[in-house]
């Protein structure tokens, strides 16, 4: 954040309220973050991610909620070409992140509206 501008330190320069207008979230959202008092929601995620040019999965592992192993890049399969990798499936993210069982499937069709469609 205050690579991209945003003076986050100081209580009255702006950079928490100026970050959440350039987003389009709530200020709360921005503080919450910065605080590490709660996760914002996968779409403020991506807004925030978006205006300060990082990827989600980077945002996400230095909101300090989620680990690199949390959110492997990709792993190889058997039966693959040798080296070549393929990206978890939602089912296997699910189990890998401890998603309750209860809830694998509200995770999984979220975040299969995520991802790019298979030609």
């Amino acid at each position: 954040m205050r690579e991209r501008g945003y003076d986050i330190d100081s209580p009255r320069g702006g950079g928490k309220s100026k970050l959440a207008d350039d987003a389009g979230v709530h200020r709360a959202a921005v503080s919450r973050l910065i605080q590490r008092q709660s996760m914002p929601d996968l779409e403020t995620m991506r807004r925030l991610a978006s205006v300060l040019g990082v990827p989600l999965r980077d945002m996400l592992i230095r909101s300090g909620r989620l680990s690199e192993d949390d959110l492997p890049i990709a792993v190889t399969r058997g039966g693959a070409a040798a080296g070549a990798p393929q990206l978890l499936s939602p089912e296997e993210a699910a189990r890998r992140m401890g998603v309750p069982p209860e809830l694998q499937a509200v995770f999984v069709k979220v975040t299969r509206a995520f991802l790019p469609e298979r030609g």
